[in-house]
């Protein structure tokens, strides 16, 4: 049966249901909050392809996709009850917990880093040129944001001689460097590659030098203490749903570029095919709650300036819950897929 034919079907049972019966009482749905205006070109996706793919219904929770501009606004959406889950930047969750200032878990990772590259006007030849430079980010305090002042400090960049300019989302950071009104940024490959006048830039940091400057896991899905125990079977499900939409992908490339070419038809298929080859390995098959992976992105954010006046150390044991991964694992298997 096709998911038409099956949704159709579905529908028509429920119609006879209520006729035939009581009034039904619909569960509340489990609202997802991100950080992207539209399904973005990268590995991250898979949060907002699961829905459209029915991963999340399959695994019995009705999900609803809350967008809002950047982290901050993730987390200000979260606390207010616009969410039930939040996929935010694991520097500012952490900063919230040490500040006792939330109840997190973080309950899952569906894409441990993010695909990064720096972009600049073509005559900055080296990261050293950007100091005194205008670079755009989305939001000050948001994952690029947080990230690339990492990146730039271990290149070497004296980054409080930046000037960080709140632009927005990647795609509008790109038109606002080719229009000169900022002199370099950092966008994801999707963005660089999709974009299609690059007269005048350059590519100044490539994906491999941003994440080896800074291997850090910057993004992570958190719920508060409260939804882990009073929706858990949500979480549960969907923490299970993304893993498994996740394995899909890495099985299944094609799958992942039908899904993309329905979601964002504003994107030649070619260019989705190579970017679905520039991710073969970026899948997060395994839910991605690696403790020694999560230990070094502690570290790594308490030895940063950012950190300095947060009263206390947060080890990863005092917020992350493993426990929705290791069910999600126990049902799907422990062992991860092997990519084409």
């Amino acid at each position: 049966m096709t998911g038409i034919s099956f949704r159709r079907f579905a529908a028509a049972a429920l119609a006879v249901l209520v006729s035939n019966s009581a009034p039904i009482l619909k569960a509340e749905p489990f609202r997802i909050i991100v950080t992207e205006p539209e399904t973005p070109l990268v590995p991250n996706s898979v949060i907002d392809l699961a829905d459209q793919l029915g991963y999340y219904k399959r695994a019995g929770v009705d999900v609803e996709l809350v967008r809002v501009r950047a982290t901050p606004s993730a987390v200000a959406a979260l606390r207010s009850g616009q969410g039930e889950m939040a996929n935010i930047g694991l520097d500012i969750a952490l900063q919230l917990v040490a500040r006792d200032q939330m109840q997190l878990r973080g309950v899952i990772v569906p894409d441990k880093a993010l695909p990064f590259v720096v972009i600049a006007k073509k005559e900055i030849a080296n990261p050293k040129q950007l100091e005194g430079k205008v670079f755009g980010v989305g939001q000050i305090g948001s994952v690029d944001y947080v990230q690339s002042r990492m990146v730039l400090g271990n290149l070497g960049v004296g980054v409080d001689s930046l000037r960080f300019l709140a632009v927005g989302q990647p795609m509008i950071r790109a038109q606002a460097l080719l229009a000169g009104q900022i002199d370099a940024t950092a966008v994801t490959l999707g963005t660089w590659l999709t974009l299609g006048n690059k007269d005048g830039l350059g590519l100044l940091i490539d994906q491999s030098a941003y994440y080896n400057a800074a291997p850090l896991v910057t993004k992570l899905n958190v719920v508060t203490a409260d939804t882990a125990k009073s929706r858990h079977q949500d979480v549960q499900a969907v923490v299970g749903a993304i893993i498994a939409a996740s394995r899909d992908f890495a099985l299944n490339p094609e799958h992942w570029v039908d899904a993309m070419a329905k979601a964002r038809p504003d994107v030649p298929r070619d260019q989705l095919e190579a970017l679905s080859k520039a991710y073969a390995k970026s899948w997060v098959v395994d839910g991605g709650l690696n403790n020694s992976e999560l230990t070094f992105t502690t570290d790594a954010f308490y030895k940063s300036d950012d950190f300095k006046d947060i009263p206390r150390r947060v080890a990863p044991s005092e917020w992350i819950d493993r426990s929705f991964v290791d069910t999600a694992l126990q049902t799907l298997g422990d062992k991860a897929p092997v990519g084409k």
